[in-house]
């Protein structure tokens, strides 16, 4: 990757972008869409009746012919989808449920997957909050080039345009994706899952009665959506699959931790929780971690030593480095 590749493709996008969306008078973030399929499509420019017209059409087009998408590899590919979306998040004044997982989050939980997976021939990787696939295609990447195995992705989003800009991202990166467009607290046909990865959405799940079922539903009001998104995906795993899930730090600390533990006894091992730099969030009850889970199975058992701790800024390049190697040590030894 290059940054200069990167800039070209992502100022493509967003000049066809802003033609395209002042042509149909729609959001940026569908306008985006809609001229990356077109690109896609061997940059064929959608006309319907007459919209948008010849004149659009031919500086499209010309926008278009100026990169050659196949020349580019994955990364600069997300790198230019990422800025476009941040782009889209100024524009549109979307919500920041549009916002992205960090790459540097994504590359330390793939980092982290990667020693747990190296005997498999085929992985199947499993995300039920994907939103525009950053996490998921970048782990995805990351596993394939560092272990060569043959790996499939599925990602569940309730939001169409993020399924879509998902759907363009594992399209554009010649990924084995599949998508699907529902909630992920409704019943759930997958095959077999061996890893789950997630930046689980925080709040409260709004429809009670789909959560009847779900140990971690709340005693009485809504229920944590995170917690139940966590149940949810642990009974995809196969017995003894890992499920790494960005959580709040706090998430011990609440009213219903009781149930979220009572739950976690009964069907997966807690094998560690690592804080993410406080410098990434605004204050403490913003935090986050990563959580390590274990789902129950012949093979699987409690680690030694639960693997709890922080990480150091990711300015620090030395300390976060050796941070994670202490952490892929502590893997082999107490996990493998």
């Amino acid at each position: 990757m290059s940054e200069e590749n990167v800039t070209t493709l992502y100022q493509v996008f967003d000049q066809s972008t802003t033609v395209l969306m002042n042509a149909l008078d729609t959001s940026y973030l569908d306008a985006f869409i809609e001229t990356v399929d077109n690109m896609i499509d061997d940059n064929t420019v959608r006309v319907e009746d007459g919209i948008p017209n010849e004149k659009v059409v031919h500086q499209l087009e010309n926008l278009y012919q100026t990169v050659d998408l196949n020349k580019n590899d994955s990364l600069t590919i997300r790198k230019a989808i990422q800025m476009a979306l941040i782009r889209s998040i100024k524009v549109d004044k979307i919500q920041s449920i549009h916002q992205i997982t960090p790459d540097l989050i994504a590359y330390i939980i793939g980092y982290l997957a990667i020693p747990l997976y190296k005997q498999n021939e085929e992985l199947t990787i499993f995300d039920p909050a994907v939103g525009s696939g950053n996490l998921l295609t970048s782990i995805i990447d990351q596993i394939s080039d560092e272990l060569g195995q043959k790996i499939k992705g599925i990602g569940i989003d309730n939001d169409d345009s993020l399924i879509s800009v998902a759907s363009i991202s594992s399209s554009l990166q010649k990924l084995d994706v599949d998508l699907v467009h529902q909630d992920s607290i409704d019943e759930i046909s997958l095959p077999p899952i061996d890893l789950v990865v997630s930046d689980l959405p925080v709040g409260f799940y709004p429809i009670d009665d789909n959560v009847e079922d779900f140990e971690t539903k709340s005693v009485s009001g809504h229920s944590y959506v995170h917690h139940l998104m966590m149940e949810r995906s642990i009974e995809c795993l196969k017995e003894g699959g890992f499920a790494f899930f960005v959580v709040p730090s706090n998430l011990f600390q609440t009213s219903e931790a009781k149930g979220l533990l009572k739950w976690m006894q009964d069907s997966a091992y807690l094998q560690g929780i690592l804080n993410l730099p406080s410098e990434l969030f605004l204050n403490d009850e913003a935090q986050k971690a990563i959580m390590i889970l274990q789902k129950h199975g012949p093979n699987a058992k409690q680690a030694d030593k639960v693997m709890l701790g922080e990480f150091p800024s990711f300015k620090d390049v030395d300390k976060l480095q050796k941070f994670i190697n202490d952490t892929v040590d502590w893997e082999e030894k107490d996990l493998l």
